[in-house]
C-alpha cells in the first residue's frame, strides 16, 4: 500500500505515515545513570561529554516548537535525570508552555536520589513520576542494579509524602526476577500504588537479549491466577493493558514483545545529544542539534522564532515512522542502548 509523502511539512500536527498523530514527546537529559541494569546499561558504558550535551535553554526551545506542533505530554527520562544539575529549574521552566497547550509534565526515574528532590519536583510543577522498581528483594535488587534497595524505597516514600502521584515499572526477566511478580503485586496492592510490569525489549546495553529472557504477559497472569480474581480492562491509548485483580485493584502490563501497541504509538523521543527517534526501535535517529543551535542563536534578536529549518528536518522524519516493532525488528541492531533513549 502506497502512502502520500507530499505536503508533510504543511502539518499542523506531528503525523505518520500510518495516521498516528503523535502527543507525547519524551526527552533525555543526560544518559549517565548511577545504577548498572542488565536490559538498559552496558558493561563499560561510554558518557557522552557534558559540553556535548543539549543545554536546558536549546531543550526548552525544542520543547516549545514540539507543544506548537500538538506535543501534550512531555516526560523527562536519562540515564537517570536527578543526576544532571538544573533538572528542577527546567521542569519549572516548562511550566510557560502550558499556556501554548502542554497538559501534562513527567519524570522517569530510579528514586534514588527521589529523597532529596521529590519536594522540589512537586514545587516545580512536575505532575507524575514513573519509578524503576524491578525487586523488592534487597539481594536480588543489588545483583540486577550494583545499587541497594533502601534509598529507592525511601524515594518511593519521600514521593508519597510530597503528594506527587507515581507508578512503578517492573522489567521482569526470567531467572533474574521472575519470581518477584507475586510480591510485588502484594506489596503495591497492600500500598495502593499503581504497578506496571513489562517485558524485557531488545534494548539492552550489551545486546545480550534472547527471546528466551522474556517472561510474557501470559506467564504473568498465569502466577496470578491462583492468587487473584482477573478481568481486563478495555485497553485505550496507553501501551498498558490493564487487568483488575479481585475487583478492586489494577495493574498494568506492558507487552511490548508478545502484544506489541505499535499500532496506537503517539510517542517520539530525544536522546540528550540532540538525535530524534520516531520509534523505540528505530535503527536510525535524526540529528537536529545543529538546527536547534540555529535557533537558539536567534534569541533575544528576533521578536518571532523561525522554525523552518527544523520543521523542514522533522516533519518527514516523523512521517516516516516505521509500522512498528514486528516490522523492524529482524533489522540489524543498533549501537544506541536503553540508556541513551529513556524507555
Amino acid at each position: 500500500m502506497k502512502h502520500e509523502k507530499d505536503d508533510t511539512t504543511l502539518l499542523p500536527i506531528l503525523k505518520d505515515q500510518y495516521g498516528r498523530i503523535k502527543r507525547k514527546l519524551r526527552i533525555s537529559v543526560t544518559d549517565r545513570c548511577n545504577f548498572k541494569c542488565i536490559y538498559c546499561m552496558p558493561e563499560h558504558p561510554e558518557w557522552i561529554k557534558k559540553q556535548d550535551l543539549l543545554s536546558f535553554e536549546a531543550l526548552l526551545v525544542f520543547c516549545q516548537y514540539m507543544v506548537k506542533q500538538g506535543i501534550e505530554n512531555i516526560r523527562i527520562t536519562g540515564g537517570e535525570p536527578l543526576m544532571r544539575q538544573g533538572v528542577v529549574h527546567f521542569i519549572r521552566d516548562l511550566q510557560s508552555l502550558r499556556a501554548l497547550g502542554l497538559k501534562r509534565i513527567s519524570m522517569t526515574t530510579n528514586a534514588h536520589y527521589l529523597a532529596k528532590y521529590a519536594e522540589q519536583l512537586k514545587q516545580a510543577g512536575l505532575d507524575d513520576l514513573n519509578i524503576s522498581l524491578d525487586s523488592l528483594d534487597a539481594n536480588q535488587f543489588k545483583q540486577l542494579t550494583k545499587k541497594e534497595l533502601a534509598p529507592v524505597l525511601n524515594g518511593i516514600e519521600a514521593a508519597k509524602k510530597s503528594g506527587l502521584p507515581f507508578k512503578i515499572n517492573c522489567v521482569l526477566m526470567k531467572g533474574q526476577n521472575d519470581d518477584q511478580i507475586l510480591p510485588m503485586v502484594k506489596w503495591a496492592k497492600q500500598h495502593d500504588i499503581p504497578l506496571r510490569f513489562i517485558e524485557f525489549m531488545p534494548l539492552d546495553g550489551d545486546q545480550h537479549w534472547s527471546n528466551q529472557a522474556v517472561v510474557s504477559e501470559a506467564e504473568i497472569l498465569e502466577q496470578l491466577k491462583p492468587h487473584y480474581d482477573i478481568q481486563p480492562i478495555q485497553q485505550h491509548h496507553e501501551p498498558a493493558r490493564q487487568y483488575q485483580l479481585d475487583g478492586q485493584y489494577c495493574i498494568g502490563i506492558i507487552s511490548t514483545i508478545t502484544h506489541s501497541f505499535c499500532g496506537e504509538c503517539d510517542r517520539i523521543r530525544l536522546t540528550a545529544q540532540g538525535e530524534l527517534y520516531n520509534c523505540l526501535f528505530a535503527q536510525q535517529g535524526l540529528n537536529i542539534k545543529p538546527y536547534l543551535f540555529d535557533v537558539v542563536r536567534q534569541l533575544g534578536q528576533e521578536k518571532v522564532i523561525d522554525f523552518q529549518q527544523l520543521d523542514l528536518q522533522i516533519k518527514p522524519y516523523i512521517w516516516n515512522k516505521a509500522k512498528g516493532y514486528h516490522a523492524i525488528q529482524h533489522q540489524q541492531a543498533r549501537k544506541i542502548s536503553m540508556h541513551m533513549l529513556g524507555g
